[in-house]
């Protein structure tokens, strides 16, 4: 992926804020897209980089998600897990087409259109330092501490 800034985008985010990608007011910001609240990885992923969102801020960093759920279906999920973090609701599939993250896939036997679990790493200028396609949600929050730590 070529070393320039993402265009700017705004979505509405939980806590009745909006967020918008420019101007990233941190040394990296990551921003991680999964499927649908409340199903086992996204479950699992959200609780990971909750459970490490401390170090993650340690090493100047800040985290969004993102999936095509509704604000109140994202206001439930982060109340539920207790997420310190921005969850941010893309149901015109605006950032994810951005990213490119829509993919078809099987569920139950069944072709499906919908988000691949994908994080990508900005740096302050909002330029793509690292990111990760088809992920296990299972110990991938670590991953990208890793990486944020050396930025």
């Amino acid at each position: 992926m070529p070393k320039q800034a993402v265009a700017d985008f705004t979505l509405p985010a939980t806590g009745g804020a909006e967020f918008t990608l420019h101007p990233i007011r941190s040394k990296s910001l990551v921003i991680y897209f999964y499927p649908k609240d409340n199903t086992p990885g996204c479950t699992t992923e959200a609780q990971q980089f909750r459970d490490l969102y401390a170090e993650f801020r340690t090493a100047g960093s800040e985290i969004v998600g993102i999936s095509r759920d509704s604000i109140r279906s994202h206001e439930n999920f982060k109340t539920k897990f207790t997420l310190p973090f921005a969850l941010l609701a893309d149901e015109d599939e605006a950032a994810c087409n951005l990213f490119g993250v829509m993919k078809q896939k099987m569920m139950y036997g069944k072709q499906v259109r919908g988000i691949e679990r994908s994080t990508f790493v900005l740096d302050s200028k909002g330029i793509i330092r690292k990111e990760w396609r088809g992920l296990k949600a299972d110990g991938h929050a670590q991953e990208v501490l890793d990486f944020v730590q050396t930025m």
